[in-house]
């Protein structure tokens, strides 16, 4: 029993598993933020665009059943919002990753070329 928990400690202190929950966290948190922003912005305006159509109220009925599928809508609006918002985030990220590597990069081209140079030179003595 006692190396089961070890395992797990193990396990539970990993950077990644704490990165992840860090990212789960603060996905919920982004999550909510969007919800909102589509509840209270996006859709109103959306409601404004079409005449006063309420998304979030559209439904049908067949038989004794109500099909609220303007919720489905309403969620397909949250998931394009935080997808795109996800999109950009990481792009954004990317960008600021690319120009923090952007001069190490140029120092490993130039100790390669500096290789290759020698390479060359030790060639053309032989």
């Amino acid at each position: 029993m006692k190396k089961f928990f070890e395992e797990f400690k193990t396990f539970a202190m990993r950077g990644n598993v704490v990165d992840m929950a860090v990212g789960i966290v603060i996905g919920a948190a982004f999550g909510k933020i969007v919800s909102s922003l589509v509840e209270n912005i996006i859709t109103p305006l959306a409601s404004v665009l079409t005449g006063g159509v309420n998304f979030a109220d559209l439904s049908t009925s067949i038989g004794d059943t109500v099909f609220p599928y303007g919720a489905f809508i309403q969620s397909v609006v949250d998931f394009v919002i935080i997808a795109f918002a996800i999109f950009v985030a990481i792009k954004v990220m990317n960008r600021l990753q690319d120009e923090e590597e952007g001069p190490k990069k140029k120092k490993k081209e130039s100790e390669e070329v500096k290789l290759l140079r020698e390479i060359r030179d030790s060639l053309q003595k032989e």
